[in-house]
Order: structure tokens, then sequence, then C-alpha cells
């Protein structure tokens, strides 16, 4: 029964701990700061092991400030070093992750060689150590978190702008050296409640992949918010059930394998903007770009020989397709009924000619805009309209047509097909 009930206790302080570090880790990840956090966690050891030295009692509630104390500093640090002198943010980050993290281990050595009573487990929070949590413990989670939570919601409006527009932020007044402490205090709070859970070494994943994963679904501030803080409970509670059944290793880094897992399918199979979403979508739009090449050859040797059907062996050398590209392409516009096949010969259908005109005009109302709004020479557009004919929808088609007064013909004299239709509407 006492075991079953400290796993309650473990499982509900992981929850607020996963909730605020991913809270957190949302604005730290927006603002391209996620070293950062490694830096901040890193840097809490020797805060803490100087908190118990000085108190010599392994409580949350006294080590915590040292946690904090140690975090602010180096922070200050790396603006510090940043500021005074030309080593870049990142090399300024790495040089106080390293440096305190160094200190942290040799005033752990110094107090397990030493004379401390009581200071058993204390190492456990360099890969943290979940199941010796306490209930008393629970009590400052809750209030970091409600903490956190209250004054993300109070400044919320000012935040989402400070992320993501810093620069217009402080030329309209707002206070943004106030927003980026408050960001950096938040940061510090969050960091310094994982580390019993989930370790120094660890603490960074816990606040910044739930904030990954969560991107690749939605870009909306809010939505992120939400998604990011449920990956952050799930998997800090996954994690903790998982260590539950295999003791073997370490609360910490069953979460974070859990949470890496979580990023890994969101990077890959996430709709929209995971890869396997942006390879079909290149793969489709590959597709589009090669039939309406085809389109668009057939429709310039029709019209060249003054002949609807037009030889295979004219049309490969027209493009220079590539290997099986052309009798791909063929034997697509063919099922969707966009040519006819005859023997060698091939024909575009009412269909296929509809929408290789619009290639066409496309290209053409393209190229005579390039050549007249932007003054670009008639024989260097080519290029930049063979790019944007695939690309470009009705809608701005119809605009580009109005811009240009409906014009008949290109910079180089040919005739742009299908205009008296856009006159006639």
């Amino acid at each position: 029964m006492s075991l079953d009930l400290n796993l309650i206790w473990v499982l509900a302080g992981c929850a607020l701990i996963g909730a605020g570090s991913s809270l957190v880790g949302v604005f730290t990840f927006l603002r391209k700061e996620s070293l950062v956090g490694d830096a901040v966690a890193h840097s809490l050891l020797p805060g803490v092991v100087l908190a118990f030295m000085l108190f010599q009692v392994k409580s949350i509630w006294l080590l915590f400030p040292g946690a904090l104390v140690a975090g602010w500093i180096s922070l200050l640090s790396i603006s510090g070093i940043t500021r005074y002198s030309k080593i870049k943010p990142d090399t300024a980050i790495a040089i106080v992750l390293s440096v305190f993290f160094a200190i942290g281990i040799v005033l752990l050595t110094n107090v397990q060689q030493g004379d401390y009573g009581n200071q058993t487990g204390l190492d456990s929070f360099i890969f943290g150590k979940a199941a010796s949590m306490l209930p008393s413990e629970i009590n400052l989670f809750i209030l970091v978190d409600l903490i956190l939570i209250g004054v993300i919601a109070l400044f919320y409006p000012y935040l989402k702008l400070f992320v993501f527009d810093p620069g217009f932020s402080k030329a309209i007044g707002i206070p943004v050296n106030f927003l980026n402490f408050i960001l950096s205090t938040l940061t510090v709070l969050a960091v310094a409640t994982g580390i019993q859970a989930v370790g120094v070494v660890l603490m960074a994943a816990l606040i910044i992949t739930p904030a990954a994963a969560a991107r690749f679904f939605t870009s909306s501030l809010r939505y992120l918010i939400m998604l990011a803080v449920l990956f952050g409970v799930s998997c800090s509670v996954m994690g903790v059930l998982i260590s539950y059944t295999a003791p073997a290793m370490p609360t910490g880094p069953w979460i974070v394998m859990v949470l890496s897992v979580v990023a890994v399918l969101s990077f890959v199979f996430s709709p929209g903007k995971g890869i396997l979403s942006r390879y079909r979508l290149r793969k489709r739009h590959l597709i589009k770009v090669t039939d309406e090449n085809v389109l668009k050859a057939m429709y310039h040797l029709s019209n060249n020989v003054n002949d609807e059907f037009v030889g295979l062996t004219s049309l490969s050398q027209a493009r220079k397709f590539e290997g099986q590209q052309l009798g791909n392409a063929l034997k697509r516009l063919e099922k969707s009924g966009q040519i006819l096949r005859n023997d060698h010969q091939i024909a575009l259908t009412e269909k296929g000619k509809l929408r290789a005109s619009r290639v066409v005009r496309i290209h053409r109302l393209w190229e005579l805009y390039l050549n007249q709004r932007m003054n670009i020479a008639e024989d260097h557009v080519h290029h930049d309209a063979e790019a944007i004919e695939h690309i470009i929808t009705p809608e701005l088609e119809a605009e580009l047509v109005k811009d240009l007064d409906y014009p008949e013909s290109d910079p180089h004299h040919s005739e742009i097909p299908g205009i008296k239709t856009f006159r006639n509407e």
C-alpha cells in the first residue's frame, strides 16, 4: 500500500513538473534560447550543493532557493559575457554551462568526502530521482505552477508580441527588458523545480522537447501552449509508470526517453509539417510540374506544326525529360482524360488544352509583369516565369490580368491565350 501511495505522489509531482516546464519552455523555444535552459539546469547543481553545505538539511524547501540563486547568476553571467566581450551567445552559454557544472561536481565530491550528515542521495540531482519525492514537496510544485500560470496569464498579450517581434515591441513602448526579466525568472523557477525528478543533465529536454514536438501540429500560440503542456504532463506520467515497472533506471531518463519518442513521431508523422507530409507535398508538386510541362510542350508543338497530334520523339526532345518521367506523365494525363494516344502520336483533349493554355498564359503574363512592373529585360524573364507558372492561383491570375490591363501579347510578342475570357467576366 505504501508503494502505491508513493507512486501517486511521484505521479502528481512529475505531472506538475512536466506542466510547468513545458509551459515556460514554449516561450524559451520561440525565443530560440533552447540552450539557455540547458545552461541554467547545469548551473543549478552548485547552488543545490552550497545550500546543503550551509543548512546541512536535504529539504527541497531549503535547496530550492540555492538553485534559484545559482540559476540567476548563470543567466547574469551569460548576459555579461555576451555584452562586455566579443564572445558570441552560444559560446558564452557553453562556458557558463561547463564551468558551473564543474564547480557543482567539485562541491558535490567535497560533500561526499567530508563530514556532512544526511548527504546520502544528494548526487541524485545529477540524473534525478523522482522516487525520493515527498508529499510535502508537492506543495512547492503546486505553488511554482500557480506562479508560472498566473504570471503568463497576466502578461500573455505582451509576452505574445515580445517573443515573436521584440523589435516592434520595443518600438511601441512595451518594456522588453522587464518581460525578458520575467521570462528568465520563470525559466529558472521551472528548471529549479524539476531537477529532483529529471536531474540537471536532462532537465533541458523537459523544457524544450514538448514545445518542439507541439510546434509541428499548430501555428497558434494558445494551442501550442496547450499541446506542449499535454505532451509534458502525459510523457512525465508515462515515464514514471515505466520506471515503476522497470526500476533499474531512474525516472528522469525514462521521462526524457518517452518525450524523445513523442518528438520523433511528431517530426515524422505530424500532418502538414511532418517529414512524410512534406515529402508527399513535394512529390505532388513535382508531379504537377512535370504534367504541366508535358502539356505546355504539346501546346507549343501542336501550334508550331499546326497539327493536333504530336510525335512522341518530338515531345521527348522538346523538354529533355529524364528517364521514365515522360512515360509516367503521359500515363497520368491519359488516365485523367487530358491527352489522347494513337500509336506514337499524342493529342490534347479539350480538358488538356484548357490546362495547357492556362500554364502558357500564366508564363507569358508573368514575363510581361516582370518586364513592365519590375523593369527586367525581356531576355531575363523566362527562367522566373518557368518557376512561377506552376504555383499561381486562379485568384492571383485574375488580379495579374487586371493589373496588366488585359494584355494580348507578352514581351516577346507572343499571343497570351485566353485573355478574352477574362474580359467577358
